[in-house]
């Protein structure tokens, strides 16, 4: 019966994504009879995945066996109910904790004297798990046993699970699948409380009791005394409602005696590129840098002209030299010549076909790469006419590397609004990249040999994750990226083999055909570089 239900709705989808989307519809069936599976796989991803059945069908092909309420035991858990008990949606949500087994405060709309009583009854050194649940929220058959799982495996005081939207009558929608620990993510979008339990003693109640917002102050103790948060990649929580993320960014703050940056920019003729680059460099807001151009081979007289006149625009806190870099093209290795003969603190990673549009990113992007937590920073790249190019990288679409929300509008929601807001990624493209000279030579720079053009920035910032420096997407330093346009895709033959070969080798070194991104999740296709359902 399920299997009969599963294939109706599936096919309702099919027909939903035809309705809406009949020209990338029949794009995609283009590429499926023509056996270009990888890109067919791709398209469908995305335009099913954008239909209003999606979750309905995913639910049905991912149905779990959750029939079986959890049993009670260790440790206790009490879920801490915020709203009226007279509010008609309460008997649902009393319904299914107490079903589960969990025990069951009403905080109500004034949420002092509950949480100051639950503190004064919370013996000295003792601590408590709690799960603040919203009224008309409810949680999923066997929550109660995940979680009692997930304490008794790690030590954190915050396990999180993934949640959905319940309607009136039951209907489930707009999934959250989340991503493992993020804290530079959660600074701006509390993905937590509402969909978590939380290990608390009396202080941390007694703190929260003056807060208006106590869930989310209570979930902030308990992370300051936990190296991060565990993560049950599990739907637990159906809630009524979810607070959104926080879309106006603070600015940041910016030192006074900022470091020295090493600006490297590989190039080949493509003068009207270069130019514009070299010009959106030059009008950044930033007190001292250098800027490296290095020259791979151009013989276009006006190129060459305007190289020999770059050193010449030096000043006090900006100078600009050219390095002349023959031979095939191997960017790794140009940047890592550059490297060495770099003289900035920090090193920035730039395309020539980079074009800047506000004088501040490299302030934003330097200042985020000074801190002790962050290896390589990553800018928000557009597309000339304004769509998604970068937003972060995620290991694993593609079974290799893919840019996170590409071709999303900037303005449009997308998944839960990730492309607006800064957090940890596992890469970041070199396209413009910051990041610490000492720490890029520490993890042996770009690897020259086996990634001399493509997956160079994926295996370097890996390897920065390794020694706990993590990437880091800033999506308030905004350039537009002419994606290829100087060197041109790999459509011919040796550039096509030579692709193959770096794939292997990123396969083969970090296992992105079989790993899953811990900022990704796997309930999200590794077919596309957007995030929608894996169906």
């Amino acid at each position: 019966m399920t299997r009969t239900v599963g294939v109706g709705i599936g096919v309702l989808v099919h027909l939903e994504a035809f309705w809406r989307f009949p020209v990338e519809y029949l794009t995609a069936t283009k590429w499926r009879l023509l056996r270009k599976r990888v890109r067919a796989r791709a398209q469908f991803a995305v335009l099913i995945g954008r239909t209003s059945r999606a979750y309905d069908w995913w639910s049905i092909k991912n149905s779990r066996d959750f029939s079986k309420r959890s049993e009670p035991g260790p440790p206790p858990i009490m879920a801490l109910v915020i709203g009226r008990s007279d509010d008609p949606s309460f008997a649902a949500t009393l319904a299914s904790l107490t079903a589960e087994g969990i025990d069951v405060c009403v905080v109500g709309s004034s949420p002092v004297q509950a949480l100051l009583e639950l503190a004064r009854n919370t013996e000295e050194g003792q601590r408590l798990w709690v799960m603040p649940v919203y009224c008309g929220d409810q949680i999923a058959c066997g929550a109660a046993a995940a979680y009692r799982a997930a304490i008794q495996k790690g030590s954190d005081l915050v396990v999180y699970a993934d949640d959905d939207l319940v309607g009136r009558h039951g209907f489930r929608s707009k999934p959250h699948f989340k991503p493992d620990w993020n804290g530079e993510l959660f600074l701006h979008h509390d993905f937590v409380t509402g969909a978590c339990i939380l290990a608390v003693d009396r202080k941390m109640l007694e703190v929260a009791a003056g807060e208006q917002d106590w869930p989310l102050c209570l979930a902030r103790q308990a992370l300051s005394e936990s190296d991060g948060a565990t993560h049950i990649r599990e739907v637990l929580h159906h809630r009524r409602d979810r607070p959104p993320p926080r879309l106006t960014l603070p600015a940041l703050s910016f030192a006074a005696d900022s470091p020295r940056v090493s600006l490297i920019i590989p190039t080949r003729n493509r003068l009207d590129l270069l130019a514009k680059c070299i010009a959106g460099v030059m009008a950044a807001h930033y007190p001292d840098f250098e800027a490296i151009v290095v020259d791979n081979e151009s013989d276009d007289p006006a190129t060459l002209d305007f190289l020999a006149s770059l050193p010449r625009q030096s000043q006090p806190g900006r100078t600009y030299r050219v390095l002349h870099h023959p031979g095939p093209f191997n960017y790794s290795a140009i940047n890592n010549r550059a490297v060495a003969e770099a003289t900035g603190e920090l090193i920035c990673l730039l395309n020539n076909d980079i074009e800047m549009i506000d004088a501040e990113w490299l302030r934003i992007m330097a200042s985020q790469a000074l801190r002790d937590e962050v290896g390589a920073v990553g800018a928000q790249l557009l597309y000339p006419d304004g769509r998604l190019q970068h937003a972060g990288v995620v290991i694993g679409v593609g079974n290799a590397a893919g840019h996170a929300h590409r071709f999303l509008r900037p303005e449009e929601e997308g998944y839960h609004y990730r492309h607006a807001l800064p957090q940890f990624v596992s890469a970041v493209t070199a396209a413009c990249l910051v990041v610490k000279r000492d720490r890029f030579l520490v993890v042996g720079g770009l690897d020259e040999t086996h990634f001399p053009v493509a997956f160079n920035d994926v295996d370097l910032c890996l390897r920065l994750n390794e020694r706990g420096w993590q990437s880091l997407y800033e999506p308030r330093a905004v350039l537009i990226h002419h994606e290829s346009v100087s060197r041109g895709l790999d459509t011919d033959p040796v550039g096509a083999a030579r692709f193959a070969k770096e794939l292997a080798a990123l396969q083969n070194r970090w296992r992105t055909d079989q790993i899953v991104d811990p900022f990704h999740h796997p309930q999200l296709s590794r077919a596309s570089e957007q995030f929608v359902l894996a169906l």
